[in-house]
Parts: structure tokens; sequence; C-alpha cells
């Protein structure tokens, strides 16, 4: 099954970037590799069910099994030990990045208060794009009676692009809702 968004960009944004940017070889085209969703719950050290809850939503909210990540060094100010879980992960490729992306563009996006666009300046240098989400509840797998407490979550676009004017045009191309200047 092929989503449209990946379909879109095979027939349209290929060519568009190509006479965009005056790529030689199509193989130039900045392509997506993976999308990464983090989720911070530093406060798991105290409670093991905002671990769990946290876990759940983001395998609700990607359809993969997240990864727990646990704390490198101690904060004593936080009460963090070395060792300790401080948030959940999930890396997606192939279709199962296409569909989050059309998810999250098509349908969480808009459900944002207030939404002007996405931070237009959120990229690293070499092309990746990250940019932080308000609350899991705007994605509509997640049932908003039964959260317990809002937490954000920050998402990092991987391309190949080599510049972030590149990688800016691919996103924008691909329908990603930046916000004007």
């Amino acid at each position: 099954m092929e989503f449209k968004l990946k379909k879109f960009y095979k027939d349209k944004v290929r060519k568009y970037m190509m006479d965009e940017f005056d790529y030689d070889n199509i193989m130039e085209v900045p392509k997506l590799k993976k999308i990464s969703v983090n989720m911070g719950v530093g406060e798991a050290s105290k409670n093991k069910k905002i671990l769990e809850k946290a876990i759940e939503e983001i395998r609700t909210i990607t359809g993969q099994e997240p990864v727990v990540r646990n704390a490198k060094k101690s904060i004593s100010n936080f009460d963090i030990r070395k060792g300790m879980p401080v948030g959940v992960s999930v890396t997606l490729r192939q279709e199962k990045m296409w569909s989050f992306l059309t998810r999250l563009i098509d349908v969480a996006l808009p459900r944002i208060r207030d939404f002007k666009g996405v931070p237009r300046n959120a990229f690293d240098g070499r092309g990746n794009y990250t940019f932080g989400l308000p609350d899991q509840i705007i994605f509509p797998e997640i049932n908003a009676e039964a959260v317990d407490s809002i937490r954000g979550m920050n998402v990092t676009i991987v391309t190949t692009a080599e510049t972030d004017e590149e990688s800016r045009e691919l996103l924008r191309s691909l329908g990603m809702p930046f916000a004007k200047k």
C-alpha cells in the first residue's frame, strides 16, 4: 500500500525540486530518511505509571513499539540519577514514516489551538528539522478523557538534503504548514 503523500512525492515533488534546484540526476533530489518522535517523562522516576502511560500513548500515535531512554548522567536538581528512565522515543522509517507524516500534516497540526504554522527556523544546518508539539491529544487516536496529564513531544524529520533551504522547500512541497515570517 503506497500512501498518497509518498506517491505525491514521487510524482510531483521530485520533478519540482529538480527544476527548482537544477539537479542533474533524480538521485540528487532530497528525500525523507526517518522521523523520530520523543516524549520526555522525567517525572517517571517518582511514578512508574507515568512511564507506562507515555509508552502506551507513543505506541498508539506511531503504531510502533517505543524505546525507553535512560538518563546518561545524574542531575541532583531534578532528582534524576544515571540510568533512570527519562523519556520514550520511536524512530519511524518507510511506510510508517509516511503514514505518520500524513496524519501529522493533515490531522494533528490543524487541531492545535491557535495554530499559525510550525517554526520556519528550526533546522539544524544539515537539512534536518525539529519542532515540538504542545500535547499528545492533538492526535485523534488518543482519547482525551483517558489522558492523565498533558505531555508534549518533539518530532525530528531527517532528510538527505544538504542545506536547510533544500530541506525547507522539500517539507513545504509535501504540505508542511510553516508559519508566516
